[in-house]
């Protein structure tokens, strides 16, 4: 099992797409536009963060289970580590308080314990992780056109995702569940450029060949 990693707007859905199609497996994509949480967060965070982050880890834990099961080399377009990142970023901006992070970190690692058979599925084999620079991600948001996202209707929003863009750094240094790559998402535009989408598939190609 593969997994992506990376700030808003980074390329994780393209370049999850692009792998798929490349390895022969299956995609398993982040719930957006189905969400029916992710547009009253971003309305209201202190009051619908706590719910939004029970809901992408209940979805994240099912397409683990699925995409283990139902073939090799099935790719996310998120991983289930980087969510406690963002609720913690969250609180830390006063959108969510640290006892519900602290709560929701908990339940998180009690799932992940003691669930049957977990213990083979939980990490994945590959995490990859998409690297942009702020004025790229900020960029990508904006030509994604999604109204909820956008700083021009929600300025505080800024601030937001300059942290939240800092602090993936530090994030997968950390990491260290599985093998991981980091993609340079400003180097290599593999969603408009083909000789970079080669390069990085082939990148791709070199550390799944060592693991």
């Amino acid at each position: 099992m593969i997994v992506l990693s990376g700030t808003i707007g980074a390329g994780k859905t393209s370049l999850t797409k692009m792998l798929a199609d490349h390895l022969g497996s299956k995609a398993f994509y982040e719930s957006v536009s189905d969400n029916p949480i992710l547009p009253l967060f971003y309305e209201n965070p202190k009051k619908y963060g706590f719910l939004l982050q029970i809901y992408f880890l209940n979805k994240r834990l099912s397409q683990i289970k699925t995409a283990q099961k139902t073939g090799k080399n099935n790719i996310l377009d998120r991983s289930i580590y980087e969510d406690a990142l963002l609720f913690q970023l969250t609180a830390d901006l006063n959108r969510a308080t640290q006892t519900e992070v602290d709560i929701y970190k908990s339940l998180v690692d009690n799932m992940m314990s003691e669930m049957d058979g977990v213990a083979d599925i939980k990490n994945p084999d590959l995490l990859i992780h998409v690297r942009v620079s702020f004025e790229t991600m900020l960029s990508r948001i904006k030509i994604r056109g999604r109204s909820f996202e956008q700083i021009d209707e929600n300025p505080e929003l800024f601030d937001y995702y300059q942290e939240l863009n800092r602090r993936y750094d530090a994030w997968f240094d950390a990491y260290d569940r599985s093998p991981k790559i980091q993609i340079d998402g400003d180097r290599f535009d593999f969603v408009e450029d083909e000789l970079s989408r080669d390069k990085v598939l082939d990148m791709i190609d070199t550390k799944l060949a060592g693991i």
